[in-house]
């Protein structure tokens, strides 16, 4: 077993709010979900995923346990306090400090936001389906703070070399804002490349939130660091975490 290792965002937040990105090494999950699978909903060992859970929460020191989200893709956020079972939500917002906001991705664009005092943190995870439905709208909605006094990071997503879509997808923001145009180039297949983090980086600007930052990951390219559902199909995830202190 390697060492854990995880990605620290490059943002100007508060000293007090912490966050970082899993990458796949330094757990024990074996075959396709080697090494740090952090999720339970795909076919990994609950063994190796609990076992994985507990390296992360002792290795970065966490303070609480993560809040494991049933994520669908969807715009619901979940704010807080306690839950038995894994909420169905796919964005976390949290007034406390301490607790947790979690993100699992393996492509989809996971976004931390937070505001520039440190009273509040949230994330979301930010698949294109998510996007065009509004869900980091959704999440700067539950954070109750003006947009101009939040700042966001984009953590590590699928390429735009690799992220092939169809035409109902190129639409589907198209209706949303004309100007989404730019993040798609045509192949010669007649399909289209996207850009999700020129996606993101438009809604936010939309949203009112102009301190953007992060951006340019590879996860389909970068075998070796991250976890990608498009390149392997069975594989693991990773985990993007923030809270306040």
């Amino acid at each position: 077993m390697t060492d854990l290792q995880w990605i620290t965002p490059e943002w100007p937040a508060p000293s007090n709010v912490r966050a970082l990105t899993t990458t796949r090494t330094g757990g024990v999950s074996q075959g396709a979900y080697a090494s740090l699978n952090l999720a339970t909903h795909v076919g990994d060992n609950p063994a190796s995923v609990l076992r994985n859970r507990g390296l992360l929460r002792e290795r970065a020191r966490l303070p609480n346990e993560p809040r494991w989200l049933e994520q669908v893709h969807g715009t619901k956020v979940w704010t807080g306090g306690a839950s038995h079972d894994p909420p169905i939500a796919d964005a976390a917002v949290t007034h406390a400090p301490r607790e947790i906001c979690t993100i699992m991705t393996a492509d989809c664009l996971p976004v931390l936001f937070t505001d520039v005092e440190g009273s509040v943190v949230g994330a979301a995870h930010a698949g294109w389906r998510g996007l065009a439905s509004g869900v980091l709208g959704e999440t700067l909605n539950a954070m109750e703070m003006p947009p101009e006094r939040v700042i966001a990071w984009l953590g590590p997503a699928i390429e735009q070399a690799a992220f092939e879509v169809g035409t109902e997808v190129r639409d589907a923001f198209l209706a949303r804002n004309a100007e989404h145009a730019a993040a798609f180039v045509q192949n010669a297949r007649g399909r289209w490349q996207s850009d999700i983090y020129r996606l993101a980086r438009g809604e936010l600007l939309m949203l009112g939130v102009e301190g953007v930052y992060g951006g340019g990951f590879e996860v389909f390219a970068d075998s070796e660091r991250f976890f990608s559902y498009r390149r392997e199909k069975q594989t693991g995830r990773m985990a993007t975490l923030i809270w306040f202190e």
